[in-house]
C-alpha cells in the first residue's frame, strides 16, 4: 500500500493513497465529457476541412437557403469555401422544389422567385463555381448507371455523380442517402459522412 504523509501533522500521520470511489467516478465523468467533446470537435473539423472541390446537390443547395435541420451545419461547412461546385441542373431541380412548396401552400411565388435569382446571382458572379452539362457529362452518368448495381441509382443521381467527376470534385454534399452511398463507391467522400 503506498502512503502519503499529512502536512498537517508535521510527519506524524500517514493516510493512504487510494482514490475515493466517489473522486474515480467523478473523474471518470469529466474525462467521458472530454472524450465526447474531442469526438465532437473531430466532427466538426472533418465536416469543415472537407477537401474541395466541393459538388452540392440540390439536397444541399436546398440547405442554404431553406431553414431545415442541418441547415446550420451546412452553412459554417460552406462558409467562405471558393471551391463549391454547383450546376445548372441543381438550380432547375432547386426551382422545381420551390415550385412544389407553392403547391403544397408552404411559400409564396415572390419568396421562391427570389431565392431562384439569388442562387442564379451567386452562380452567375462566380460565388459558386458553374459544372456544365455537357454530352461527356451524360455518357459518365450512363457509365454510373451500368457500374454502380449495388447502389440503385435515378437518372439525375447518376448526373449529379458525372457532373462532380467534370468538375474533378473530390467530395459530394447530400442530403439523399443513396446519393451519398453512390458517391462513396465512386470514390468520394461525402457530407454527411
Amino acid at each position: 500500500m503506498v502512503f502519503r504523509i499529512s502536512r498537517r501533522s508535521g510527519g506524524a500521520c500517514r493516510s493512504s493513497i487510494l482514490p475515493s470511489l466517489r473522486r474515480s467516478t467523478r473523474t471518470a465523468k469529466i474525462a467521458s465529457r472530454r472524450r465526447a467533446g474531442l469526438l465532437r470537435e473531430q466532427r466538426a473539423a472533418y465536416r469543415i476541412a472537407l477537401p474541395g472541390p466541393l459538388y452540392c446537390d440540390t439536397s444541399a443547395l436546398l440547405k442554404l437557403y431553406v431553414s431545415e435541420p442541418g441547415s446550420d451545419d451546412f452553412n459554417r461547412v460552406v462558409a467562405r469555401r471558393e471551391d463549391v461546385l454547383v450546376s445548372d441542373l441543381v438550380v432547375t431541380e432547386v426551382t422545381s422544389a420551390l415550385a412544389r412548396r407553392l403547391r403544397q401552400g408552404t411559400g409564396t411565388l415572390e419568396a421562391a422567385r427570389r431565392m431562384q435569382h439569388s442562387i442564379l446571382e451567386r452562380l452567375d458572379g462566380g460565388g459558386y463555381q458553374r459544372v456544365e452539362l455537357t454530352r461527356a457529362v451524360h455518357r459518365r452518368a450512363e457509365q454510373f448507371l451500368l457500374s454502380l448495381t449495388e447502389t440503385p441509382l435515378r437518372a439525375a443521381d447518376a448526373l449529379h455523380l458525372a457532373l462532380a467527376a467534370s468538375g474533378r470534385a473530390l467530395s459530394m454534399a447530400s442530403f439523399d442517402g443513396r446519393l451519398r452511398r453512390a458517391a462513396r463507391a465512386a470514390g468520394l467522400l461525402t457530407y454527411p459522412a
